[in-house]
């Protein structure tokens, strides 16, 4: 079960920073080079120096983002631009954002979290890792000693009346005492919870649950490899070092606020001699449909494209297919689903193999388009949110197909994890994504 604990957090010192919407950044995977470039331009201490540094044609092993995150930090510190906290604080926050033309709020927890050892078992993942984004994230982590951005964990209500959004709105005060609003709109507001009353009934209401990784998969197997690495230079370990914890936010299963999306696919790399053989293997495996663009707009078109195929999907899998009939989209809904069955990998658990990912990696992507690697899903594969930005870039060319998804519901996340399995990278996208700079967890001693 989950060992959550309080820890003195890093936060910027608002004598300082009179304007804290300035300085945060969203978490460095969905940071777009014009992003990057305006964040660097909104604030001389945007955490965006720390999160995402430029990378410069002088860059050598001893002068590189990393090294200068590092420089960042300690000046930072030394300025009194950011301060610890005194005493151990758990974190709450309120994310408030507008989806779908209706005012929604999700509420976190956020506390160092024990990463797994004989006293605590580990989060439960759902994901599978990219190995060059682990070693990004390793590479940060040795040179600064700070999770910058915090993971995504969420926890089932269990037994209990209450659920963790409920307990944290109950231990809040009135006024909030940190506010920022982020680059998109979205309002965060942070109480810093202190008095041990409040601690220990968020303590004991984590203590039986088990937390499952919603999104942060790769920071989560940094931290778990900067353990192995610490804790093999000391040669023993009490247990209670800070790297052997890791920082998260947590929320409720249950909360309404706990949205999935979904995450499109785009490939390129694949040789025009297969287009032929690519719709006949389509048409062997998948019945189709073809959707005409709508409305006026590429905008109108990805929303109605999403809305057609979100209807297919309430009654079973479907996958549309971008860039293989002009402006037109098809959709693919499995002809024969006990064949499929029989071509997914036997080693997989049944909740694994009702996904529509999981049908489009092993069935289209794998054994149709012959990207059967991690290397090639790395090298060829690129991943949005956006519908209309996955249509746009295979028009430009830069592209050849788009594949876009459905979203994948909290409920085959939790049972995916439960079973011990790993979906594909990148497979589901919790939203709003969680802000990087209001607080930061330090894996030192003062």
């Amino acid at each position: 079960m989950a060992d959550v604990q309080p820890f003195c957090g890093l936060r910027y010192n608002t004598e300082r920073i009179r304007d804290v919407s300035s300085v945060i950044c969203p978490p460095y995977d969905v940071i777009s080079p014009p992003e990057q470039r305006s964040c660097h331009h909104r604030s001389p201490y945007n955490i965006i120096r720390v999160e995402l540094g430029e990378d410069y044609p002088s860059d050598s092993p001893q002068s590189n983002r990393y090294t200068r995150a590092a420089d960042t930090l300690r000046n930072w510190l030394e300025e009194g631009v950011l301060l610890r906290e005194r005493v151990p604080a758990f974190y709450v926050f309120q994310h408030r954002f507008i989806y779908q033309s209706y005012l929604r709020s999700r509420w976190g927890l956020v506390a160092r979290v024990r990463l797994p050892d004989q006293s605590a078992a580990g989060a439960r993942l759902h994901e599978t890792t990219l190995e060059s984004r682990v070693k990004d994230r390793l590479n940060l982590l040795r040179s600064c000693r700070v999770n910058v951005s915090p993971i995504l964990g969420i926890v089932r209500q269990g037994q209990r009346k209450q659920g963790l959004a409920s307990l944290l709105r109950e231990v809040v005060g009135e006024e909030a005492d940190l506010g920022a609003v982020d680059h998109q709109g979205l309002i965060h507001h942070m109480w810093v919870i202190t008095d041990p009353t409040s601690i220990a009934k968020i303590t004991a209401f984590c203590a039986d649950k088990d937390i499952y990784i919603a999104d942060g998969h790769h920071r989560y197997e940094t931290a778990q490899a900067y353990q192995r690495e610490q804790q093999a230079l000391l040669g023993c370990s009490t247990g209670d070092e800070p790297f052997n914890f890791v920082m998260m936010t947590i929320a409720d299963a249950g909360d309404p606020g706990v949205l999935t999306l979904p995450t499109h696919r785009l490939l390129r790399g694949a040789r025009a001699k297969k287009l032929t053989d690519l719709r006949e293997k389509l048409d062997s495996f998948f019945d189709q449909e073809y959707l005409e663009p709508y409305g006026t707009t590429l905008a109108q078109t990805a929303e109605g494209w999403l809305d057609t195929l979100a209807e297919r999907g309430s009654k079973g899998t479907a996958i549309g297919v971008y860039g293989l009939d002009g402006k037109r989209l098809r959709l693919l809904m499995p002809r024969d689903m006990a064949k499929l069955d029989e071509i997914l990998p036997r080693e997989r658990s049944q909740e694994w193999r009702n996904l529509d990912v999981a049908l489009l990696h092993c069935i289209v992507l794998r054994r149709i388009m012959g990207v059967d690697t991690p290397q090639k899903e790395e090298q060829r594969l690129a991943y949005t949110e956006s519908a209309l930005e996955a249509i746009s870039r295979v028009n430009s060319g830069e592209y050849q197909w788009a594949f876009l998804m459905n979203p994948i519901p909290v409920s085959s996340v939790l049972a995916v994890a439960d079973a011990g399995d790993r979906m594909p990278p990148k497979s589901t996208y919790f939203y709003p994504k969680l802000p990087t700079g209001l607080v930061m967890y330090p894996l030192w001693y003062e």
